[in-house]
């Protein structure tokens, strides 16, 4: 008999997974490893949306050793937040920090090179999860663009909400206003962005995840008084990425055959009352 090979390191699944994207790495980027050594032995890994420290503990629960997170860990999208935090002693960052050591866990940000793919692959995860395609010309270009046949506002936001688990759906425009063509814009991509959609004539709906209220709020209450847009409808954040975990688990496990991979769903951050 030989010996099993030792499991990987959790430098060489992230380095693994982030080849498998099959996109090069953007010239400055979040992904990589944000917490924890880069030399643990991983046989278990999980993959969420967001690190809250409940997912956290859930993995640590499962057995894993190693998070992929599409979100950043310490609050700050390019971890630029970690020295203010330790200065300020904040209570939060400290006890997620110890946590994180505690238990030998590493961290790692898979983000740019998911979204750099083509087509996006949370704009891709998230159509299929709602039951539409993606329009194939505008996904090259970065777009998310999808015909949903004749339905309407109120009809589209409920169907968004319950797909996605969205706790905390919001939209704004007449419920029963027609719609049959959407643009998605998940996440949080910017006020132009939101804009750049609400206005297209091909686009009667925008579906983001969460928008500054006095920058897209604003443009598309004015846009649907203006006879321009039929509405907006805005998810959250989490629940309108969180269905690339799956398909992120599915490339892991391609990436690093033999590797136990978890897919630990981040529940919506909020509630309605």
């Amino acid at each position: 008999m030989t010996d099993a090979a030792p499991p990987p390191t959790a430098a060489d699944v992230v380095d693994r997974l982030l080849a498998a994207t099959g996109v090069p790495a953007r010239p400055t980027t979040v992904d990589g490893i944000l917490d924890g050594d880069p030399a643990t032995p991983v046989a278990r890994a999980a993959v969420t949306t967001m690190a809250t420290l409940d997912v956290l503990r859930r993995a640590v629960d499962a057995g894993a050793r190693l998070v992929i997170t599409h979100e950043p860990l310490y609050f700050d999208h390019a971890d630029g937040a970690r020295d203010a935090l330790e200065a300020e002693r904040d209570p939060v960052w400290a006890a997620k920090r110890a946590f994180v050591a505690e238990h030998g866990l590493v961290v790692a940000h898979l983000h740019d090179r998911w979204h750099d793919r083509r087509p996006d692959g949370v704009d891709a995860a998230t159509a299929d999860a709602l039951g539409w395609r993606l329009d194939p010309a505008a996904a090259a270009d970065g777009l998310a663009l999808a015909t949903v046949g004749a339905t309407t506002l109120g009809e589209l936001a409920r169907h968004v909400a319950e797909r996605l688990g969205a706790t905390a759906l919001r939209f704004l425009g007449d419920p029963d206003a027609v719609v049959r063509r959407v643009g998605l814009d998940l996440g949080f991509r910017g006020a132009a962005r939101n804009r750049a959609l609400l206005r297209r004539p091909d686009v009667d709906v925008a579906v983001v995840g969460e928008c500054h209220e006095w920058e897209t709020g604003e443009y598309a209450a004015d846009a649907v008084a203006a006879g321009v847009a039929a509405g907006l409808v805005v998810v959250g954040h989490v629940p309108s990425e969180q269905a690339a975990s799956a398909a992120v688990a599915a490339l892991l496990r391609e990436a690093v055959p033999g590797l136990a991979v978890d897919v630990l769903a981040t529940p919506d951050l909020f509630r309605a009352v």
